[in-house]
């Protein structure tokens, strides 16, 4: 088993491992564990996928674990750029096809169709989310410490929507470079659909993974500074069950003792 150092900033159970793949292969066993008990107990399991390459490890992990019963997990995901066309491989949706769900074959996918009316698919999707609890919401944290697309100028944490479109500040942008989704600033949409934070803190249990040197001002910002809106993720340190993954490249000095 890889070391694992834990800590704990206030609710949140932070987990810090040696590099990219050993964090991906201990998040993925834990998610997968918690979707077997869940399935266990109940019909239906429902997801919130987040999709990034800091995630890329973890699903390529969890498509390898065996024993689940994906036909009984309905899978959402938490937030899309507006304006890209169908299959455009820059989608999130297409980013979480090509690299989980083709491979799983969840029972149900429930994609972001950011070519409609913000505020009919606001509305269309924000609906589905609302059907049902959801169990378990896997997510990142951005290099300006946004959740989803909730970055410090549009985020709220106790918004009123389910869903909702926002404009991408420009280091929410910068970073969709610097990850190689897109060549240059300009060619990053400005606005997006998202998930609001509330809607994620809604998940029963909640699994973020945030490897690479270029997440750890965040991190440290989500961990030692006060819950606010200047670093949406701090708010995990709220959740009653939220497990922060973490490498030596992002976690900064809270991994001294590897």
């Amino acid at each position: 088993m890889d070391m694992c150092v834990i800590k704990k900033f206030d609710r949140l159970n932070v987990k810090i491992l040696r590099d990219r793949a050993s964090l991906g292969a201990v998040a993925a066993k834990e998610v997968a564990e918690k979707m077997k008990l869940i399935l266990s107990q109940n019909e239906e399991l429902r997801m919130v996928f987040a999709a990034a390459p800091s995630q890329n490890e973890f699903l390529k992990e969890l498509t390898w674990h065996k024993g689940i019963d994906w036909n009984r997990v309905t899978a959402f995901h938490m937030d899309e750029y507006v304006g890209l066309p169908d299959k455009d491989p820059r989608r999130f949706s297409q980013f979480l096809i090509e690299r989980l769900f083709k491979y799983v074959n969840p029972g149900k996918i429930y994609t972001i169709d950011p070519m409609q009316s913000a505020n009919e698919e606001c509305h269309r999707y924000g609906d589905l989310i609302d059907r049902a609890p959801i169990d378990i919401v896997c997510l990142g944290i951005g290099e300006n410490g946004h959740i989803a697309f909730n970055d410090p100028g549009v985020a709220n944490f106790s918004d009123p929507h389910v869903m909702k479109a926002v404009q991408l500040d420009i280091d929410c942008r910068m970073q969709q470079v610097h990850d190689g989704c897109f060549p240059d600033l300009d060619s990053v949409p400005l606005h997006a659909l998202t998930l609001t934070i509330p809607t994620l803190m809604s998940g029963h249990h909640l699994f973020c993974m945030v490897p690479g040197s270029t997440k750890r001002n965040a991190v440290e910002r989500a961990l030692f500074g006060s819950l606010s809106t200047e670093c949406p993720a701090s708010i995990l340190r709220a959740h009653l069950d939220c497990n922060l993954y973490l490498d030596l490249d992002s976690c900064g000095d809270v991994g001294h003792e590897f």
